[in-house]
This record gives C-alpha cells, sequence and structure tokens, in this order.
C-alpha cells in the first residue's frame, strides 16, 4: 500500500524525487563537513603563509636538469617493470575472481587477495621493500608491482565479466574446452579493455613511484625530497617540471593508443 501511495505521490509531484535526493545529499556532506572540524578562519588568515612557499619554489634552477633526467629514466623504468610484472600477476587473479568464469569459493578467495592488496598504501609497501633489498629503485620496482596487482586484477576482473556470454555458451555449444572458451570468446574481447586500463596504470605508475621517493624507494622522487628537506626549492621545482612534462607526453600518447584500442 506504502508503495503504491507513493508512486502515485511522485507521479503527482514529479520535483519531490529530485528534492530528497537534494536533502540527502545536503545531510551527508554537512555531516563530513563537520567531521572534519575545518577552521575557516585558520585557512584565511594562513594565505601568507602560502604565497611565501610557494615564491621560493621559483624560479628553477636549470643547473639540477641532468640529475632530473637522470631520477626520471629511472622512474620510468620503475614504472615500466613494476606495471608489467603487477599486470601478469593480476591476469590470473582477475580470471580466478570473475563471477562468470571462477567458481563462487575461488571468487572469494581472489576477492579477499585484491582487497587485502589494495588495503596497503604504496608507501608502506615501499618501506616494506626497502627493508627487504635497502634504498634504491629496486625496492620501489617491487612496490609498484605489488601496489599494481590491487587494480589492475579489479579492472582486469570487470573487463572479463563484460564478455558477451552468448559467444561463451555458442563456443561450449560446439564442443569448446575451457581453455578454447578462454582463447577464442574471453581473450579477443577483453585484450582491448585490459591494454587500455594497462597503460593507464603505467602513467598513474610514474606519478606514484614519484611518491615512494619520499622512503627512498629511488627515482626522481627520492632527489625530489633530498632537495626539500635541504630547503633548495629551486631545485625542487626543477624536478617537479620535468616531472610534469614527461607525465604529459605520456598521457596524450597513452590517451592516443587506448582510442586506437578501444576502436579495435
Amino acid at each position: 500500500m506504502s508503495r503504491l501511495l507513493n508512486s502515485k505521490l511522485f507521479r503527482r509531484y514529479p520535483w519531490v524525487n529530485p528534492l530528497l535526493i537534494l536533502l540527502i545529499l545536503v545531510i551527508v556532506y554537512g555531516w563530513a563537513l563537520r567531521g572534519l572540524k575545518v577552521d575557516f578562519e585558520l585557512l584565511r588568515s594562513s594565505w601568507p603563509y602560502i604565497t611565501d612557499f610557494i615564491s621560493r619554489l621559483f624560479p628553477p634552477d636549470p643547473a639540477v636538469i641532468d640529475i632530473a633526467l637522470k631520477g626520471l629514466i629511472e622512474t620510468v623504468q620503475m614504472s615500466l617493470w613494476g606495471t608489467t610484472i603487477g599486470a601478469i600477476i593480476s591476469l590470473p587473479i582477475a580470471v580466478a575472481s570473475a563471477n562468470n568464469v571462477a567458481p563462487r569459493w575461488l571468487q572469494w578467495l581472489a576477492n579477499l587477495l585484491q582487497n587485502a592488496v589494495r588495503s596497503v598504501p604504496s608507501i608502506i609497501l615501499g618501506l616494506i621493500f626497502v627493508a627487504a633489498t635497502g634504498l634504491g629503485a629496486p625496492a620501489g620496482t617491487l612496490a609498484l608491482g605489488i601496489y599494481t596487482i590491487g587494480y589492475l586484477a579489479k579492472f582486469y576482473q570487470q573487463a572479463i565479466e563484460a564478455v558477451d556470454y552468448r559467444s561463451l555458451e555458442s563456443l561450449q555449444v560446439m564442443g569448446a574446452s575451457r581453455f578454447q572458451v578462454a582463447q577464442y570468446g574471453i581473450l579477443p574481447q577483453v585484450l582491448p579493455l585490459g591494454l587500455g586500463y594497462t597503460l593507464w596504470m603505467f602513467e598513474y605508475n610514474i606519478r606514484a613511484a614519484s611518491v615512494l621517493g619520499v622512503v627512498g624507494a629511488g627515482g626522481i622522487g627520492f632527489q625530489l625530497k633530498s632537495y626539500i628537506d635541504g630547503f633548495e626549492y629551486n631545485k625542487a621545482t626543477t624536478m617537479m617540471l620535468v616531472l610534469l612534462v614527461v607525465v604529459t607526453v605520456i598521457d596524450s600518447f597513452s590517451s592516443q593508443l587506448r582510442r586506437r584500442l578501444d576502436s579495435m
């Protein structure tokens, strides 16, 4: 009876539904803002300190361009290997967690593994591998590889679950084995989307690698932290500008490549 009344109410007054949604959003965001305990007066009075810090970043120091390029190359190398390692390990985990491929018990275990990996911040992974292998790029590469698994496995899983099930049923009716169903039914549909996700993760890992430098895991982030710790802000700005240029170039290139993959 209540459902009938509600449906009649919404049909008669169509503005009630969006008004309720807006009211719920206002309540939720108000609750979140209250929990943050933001001091707006403090924010207003802190502008001089912010502008003072930004002014110290300029002008960039071109004398450290060679160091920036060396650190950047190491960052790209870390991202390339970290993404590749993570992608290779993510694929079987994604297959095991897809609800249209794997049994329920295996899905549960694979999803639990994904969630466990995603719950560990990249900084913590960097600290773990720095303790295991010492300072430098190997620790950052391993941290990126594990960090990548948590996201690519989920992306690959969603791509597998979006496969047209009718094509899989056709192969099964024809007597195809599970391997053949995966090879001829799933892989051709998943490959373009999976490659697009992998390229996106490679871009992201370049930025993540710069953050891992904070814990000594190599790359341009290590140099950036060193300059900031030494109050050499002009040199730190050079590092950030070099990273910005390279990330922009890689983003433009991978976006074009992803569009081509989507059109396949």
